[in-house]
């Protein structure tokens, strides 16, 4: 009855441990999240300029007319870009054999990098990834 209730618990276990690893950690980066990054990106990549222009403006003082204006017309016109080639591309894992996106992350970058999907305008935001 002990060896039993032994195999039991062991095959229990297995099965667990076995459910656990079936999830990889790129899961959430599929097909229809990067469609879905494309399609916010070129829709809503123009956020960028008001955006980027406010946060010029709090780090730099009033160097939003020239810098801040240029540096967000540009981030704007490449989430345009980036969004385009991700609808297009939506279907296969083109960046490093994945469906992650093919730009640098504002994590290391702070000020360099891009965040997954463009910022929100608005005072009220109810994502930590706008950067307000």
């Amino acid at each position: 009855m002990k060896s039993l209730l032994t195999i039991l618990l062991a095959v229990a276990f297995g099965a667990v441990a076995y459910a656990d690893i079936q999830a990889p950690p790129m899961t959430d980066m599929g097909p229809t999240r990067k469609l879905g990054r494309g399609l916010s990106n070129m829709l809503f990549g123009f956020n960028e300029l008001p955006a980027t222009i406010v946060k010029v403006n709090k780090k730099e003082g009033n160097s939003a007319i020239g810098y801040g204006v240029t540096k967000g017309l540009g981030r704007s016109l490449f989430r345009f870009g980036i969004g385009w080639y991700e609808i297009i591309t939506f279907a296969a894992p083109c960046y490093k054999s994945s469906y992650r996106p093919p730009y640098r992350s504002n994590i290391p970058w702070i000020n360099g990098g891009f965040e997954e999907f463009p910022p929100e305008l608005g005072w009220n935001s109810a994502y930590d990834y706008t950067g307000y």
